[in-house]
């Protein structure tokens, strides 16, 4: 039971994919950056229901894509020349989840008690949901360059998915980093079954080399 569940960890980048796509659909919006406190606390009392829930969503989100790293990383260090990148790769991912915690705790503070804060104390709180991206993005772009880099040292996947994750990691630490986790959250999905299923691959060769395998095909 457990190697089988052990088998599947792979595909808990297809989860983070998944979960990622309906967190964005989930999500309302939110209020500019100059809009005041007032617009802010208004905006929370209608739609701080949707806005939590999308919180959630991104939170378990990422909490699988650090589980997904962490598969990767196994799956890259079986590569010598891509073992130290693999660590790289880790780090990358458990940065950009605490990013994506703090990024989106935010908007969760505003969504779960909009009516008991002030209206400064909502337009910070707005300000710093929208525009507190860079821990998440730094996280991205080291987990996008590391990535790449080991696809590209030998990593036994396309090595236009090397390039992708290298263009993913570079977009994420500009003012378009949004799209960089589109990317990301495609990419993942992407790597995730090719990881599956190569490895599902690779554990059933030696039983088809076993003796009672080659016994059964006499």
């Amino acid at each position: 039971m457990l190697n089988r569940l052990s088998g599947l960890a792979p595909l808990t980048g297809f989860v983070f994919s998944i979960l990622a796509v309906v967190a964005f659909g989930t999500a309302q919006g939110a209020p500019s950056a100059t809009a005041s406190g007032t617009t802010v606390v208004a905006f929370y009392e209608k739609h701080g229901s949707a806005a939590e829930a999308s919180d959630y969503l991104w939170a378990f989100a990422f909490a699988f894509f650090l589980l997904f790293a962490g598969s990767l990383r196994s799956y890259l260090r079986r590569v010598a020349a891509a073992e130290a990148l693999s660590a790289t790769v880790l780090a990358g991912a458990a940065v950009a989840t605490a990013g994506a915690c703090v990024y989106f705790g935010f908007d969760f503070t505003l969504a779960s008690a909009p009516s008991h804060l002030a209206p400064a104390a909502a337009q910070a709180l707005n300000v710093l949901a929208l525009k507190l991206f860079l821990p998440l993005g730094a996280g991205c772009f080291v987990f996008g360059i590391a990535s790449g880099l080991a696809i590209l040292r030998g990593a036994q996947l396309p090595r236009w998915l090397g390039w992708l994750a290298l263009l993913i990691g570079i977009v994420s630490v500009t003012p378009a980093g949004l799209v960089g986790i589109v990317g990301l959250i495609f990419w993942s999905a992407i790597v995730s079954v090719l990881v599956w299923r190569r490895s599902r691959a690779e554990a059933q060769e030696p039983l088809a080399d076993s003796p009672s395998a080659i016994a059964t095909a006499e």
